[in-house]
């Protein structure tokens, strides 16, 4: 069965579901998008490989990454393989050179430890065939209106942090931190590296 590459298009909280947030792959060369619904803490190890903030100590996918390192394995690629009666199913596909190994995961879980070792996520037709939206039908979808913004990004926070001072900036990176709001500290923090 042939493979489609996905892309990562946006990641936000989801209004129809409190504490989980929508991510939304899409179609390398195509239109149709692949919304799936994840975890607050599957969201943020996601966010923070995104946008490449180091922890103060190793999340659980870091970890999965030096415990394989250590054994000499790496990852080749994440495959979302199937979704049944709407839970998705991945596998991680790891190697040592010699023998490859297919490691059963949540799409979360995968697409997390595959930012980590920086490889490609596919899927199968039959998958974007039940599971996946048009990008012109997107807009009629609710959990699609919830992605939107995060896929064509507002201007409004990125405006917001241009008007205040730098002191004021630094105050909210550190509240940020404290809250773990990984993505608004980056985006705090990359205004702060244009002023200096």
């Amino acid at each position: 069965m042939e493979k489609i590459k996905l892309e990562i298009l946006g990641l936000s909280p989801s209004s129809s579901q409190t504490g989980s947030f929508a991510l939304v792959l899409g179609e390398e060369f195509g239109p149709r998008r692949l919304p799936i619904i994840i975890g607050m803490f599957e969201a943020q190890a996601i966010a923070i490989e995104i946008e490449k903030i180091e922890p103060n100590r190793p999340m659980t996918h870091d970890l999965f990454k030096s415990f394989a390192r250590t054994f000499h394995y790496s990852v080749s690629e994440i495959t979302i393989t199937d979704i049944k009666e709407g839970v998705f199913f991945a596998k991680i596909h790891c190697t040592d050179g010699i023998k490859d190994t297919y490691i059963d995961a949540r799409p979360s879980d995968a697409i997390a430890i595959g930012l980590r070792f920086n490889v490609p996520i596919y899927t199968f037709e039959n998958v974007l065939s039940e599971a996946g939206i048009s990008s012109n039908e997107s807009s009629k979808d609710p959990l699609m209106e919830d992605l939107e913004p995060e896929v064509k990004p507002k201007k409004s926070f990125g405006e917001m942090l241009k008007e205040n001072p730098v002191e004021q900036l630094n105050k909210m990176l550190q509240e940020a931190l404290a809250n773990e709001e990984y993505e608004k500290a980056a985006k705090i923090r990359d205004e702060l590296d244009k002023r200096n």
